[in-house]
């Protein structure tokens, strides 16, 4: 999906003058620790998956997206899965104070101690899989240009571009897919770009490792 999520890369965007990460705060009010907070919780419900969550926030106007801060993103997203899966409806959202008695028996999360070996945990993304790889190491390939109105993991930035591929990651969660509730695994590869052929002769000390699954490559014309 093309929108506001999608900027990394992008060239005129002006400069990046990030806080240093020694000195940003972890949450910079606490309303985005709650934020933060009730995402994890929610999460703990097995209603959604991460690719799920991700296209939940990337929906909105992508002048909304842009404007909004990094947590109020998170809502706007947690909200939105809210309301799709039917754990809450409009009125609840709207009366927030009132959801933990009007919804009471319909939202079960894990315990805290359940919830922290479940985070420490994780889950794994590769999969089994029988179909053979179609790029090797060394391949020349091509990133398409993204048709979807749907979410993907192929940057912007990077289609339309060729690389070559540098690995085989074996076969793993295909984000589209999943994004759509539907679990499938397709190849992965670490695909090599040179700067040059991202942003011009001005980066072309520059080499960018991107991982990118099978459906989205090509090969490249000679």
């Amino acid at each position: 999906m093309k929108g506001g999520h999608d900027l990394g890369g992008q060239l005129e965007m002006g400069p990046i003058n990030p806080e240093p990460e020694s000195q940003e705060p972890v949450f910079h009010a606490d309303w985005e620790r709650r934020v933060f907070a009730l995402t994890l919780a929610t999460g703990m419900l097995g209603k959604w998956n991460i690719d799920e969550s991700r296209r939940a926030r990337e929906r909105q106007d992508p002048l909304v997206y842009v404007r909004n801060s990094y947590y109020e993103n998170w809502l706007e997203g947690l909200e939105t899965l809210l309301l799709e899966k039917g754990l809450v409806d409009a009125e609840e959202l709207i009366l927030a104070a009132n959801i933990p008695s009007q919804t009471e028996g319909r939202l079960s999360a894990p315990k805290p101690n359940v919830a922290e070996k479940i985070l420490a945990s994780g889950t794994p993304s590769t999969m089994e899989t029988d179909s053979e790889a179609l790029f090797c190491i060394g391949d020349s390939v091509l990133v398409k240009a993204s048709v979807t109105a749907g979410h993907t993991r192929a940057p912007k930035y990077t289609q339309g571009v060729i690389g070559i591929v540098a690995a085989q990651l074996g076969c793993h969660s295909f984000p589209d897919s999943n994004s759509q509730g539907v679990h499938e695994g397709k190849h992965l590869y670490r695909v090599t770009f040179s700067g040059c052929d991202l942003w011009g002769s001005h980066s072309a000390s520059t080499e960018v490792l991107v991982d990118l699954w099978e459906p989205y490559l090509a090969v490249a014309a000679n």
